[in-house]
């Protein structure tokens, strides 16, 4: 695989994940219009495996996702299954571009529990971006007004899921292959939804058969395209391109749905950003003990 450092080339891998991850907004909201969330996530995860199939094919076979940790992608994918059951949901109750804002606080929540649990460092930088991403959320939700939306606490609770699972996913990625933690997500999110979602089953018109597929692809190559990215850039290029998803989202919000939001959430939206642009400073080096 072509890991020549290439600016470029990393951008053009981003523009895919970013209209990829887009397009599932919308096509997650024009989906729900007829699904049960659960049947949803039924048809974004089964798809997805056999999407994800000529890919472990290509790779040797099914012996690439053995594992033995086979506990910790289950305990991983569970939490990340009811995020995304969360973040889904919380798209049928308030405005796209208020789901994405609250969503970034992710890196914040993952600094958190990496630092608990993995042993990273908190650095200045890191503690500024926790902080004003707090700021951000609070600007976001507003709970002194005392009319917090239910969406709002769902977004943001999908947001600390996200930010768990990937702290396990660094976890992971210690001795598990990418297509591994992959399949297993999708693997664990199938049987996880099957049974809720033949409780409710409806069978989907053709429309939306049409957008389960839309996201089913687009959720599992959006992965894809970010791994591209960071093969040919460092994290500091590629994850502030990710941002542009916040305006991105809220430009598609109002030119299809009319959505308008207003200066607490844009504002609060820029705390959360500017934490994250905070967040991926580099740590200063350890300095080393006298006698080392």
């Amino acid at each position: 695989m072509d890991r020549t450092p290439s600016k470029p080339m990393a951008a053009l891998w981003m523009a895919g994940w970013l209209a990829l991850m887009l397009i599932i907004a919308i096509a997650g909201r024009e989906a729900l219009r007829e699904l049960n969330v659960f049947q949803l996530m039924l048809m974004r995860s089964g798809i997805g495996l056999c999407l994800l199939y000529p890919l472990i094919y290509r790779s040797g076979g099914f012996a690439v996702v053995k594992t033995s940790r086979l506990p910790q992608h289950i305990a991983r994918n569970s939490i990340h299954f009811c995020a995304q059951l969360g973040w889904f949901y919380a798209l049928t109750l308030i405005p796209i571009g208020q789901v994405v804002a609250i969503e970034f606080t992710m890196p914040i929540w993952t600094a958190i529990l990496a630092a608990m649990f993995l042993g990273e460092r908190i650095t200045i930088w890191k503690t500024l971006a926790i902080a004003l991403g707090l700021i951000g959320v609070i600007l976001i939700v507003r709970p002194a007004t005392g009319e917090i939306d239910p969406g709002q606490l769902i977004a943001l609770a999908a947001a600390v899921g996200f930010g768990i699972s990937i702290a396990m996913v660094k976890s992971l990625t210690r001795t598990e292959q990418t297509l591994a933690i992959i399949f297993w997500m999708l693997a664990v999110q199938t049987a996880g939804s099957l049974l809720p979602a033949l409780y409710v089953w409806t069978w989907p018109s053709l429309a939306i058969w049409g957008w389960g597929i839309v996201i089913a692809f687009c959720g599992t190559f959006s992965h894809y395209c970010m791994a591209r990215a960071l093969l040919h850039a460092d994290a500091t290029v590629v994850i502030p391109m990710d941002f542009l998803r916040v305006p991105l989202t809220a430009a598609a919000g109002w030119l299809i749905y009319s959505e308008r939001l207003d200066a607490f959430t844009l504002l609060g939206a820029a705390l959360i950003l500017t934490g994250n642009v905070l967040n991926l400073k580099p740590s200063s080096p350890v300095p080393a003990r006298a006698g080392a």
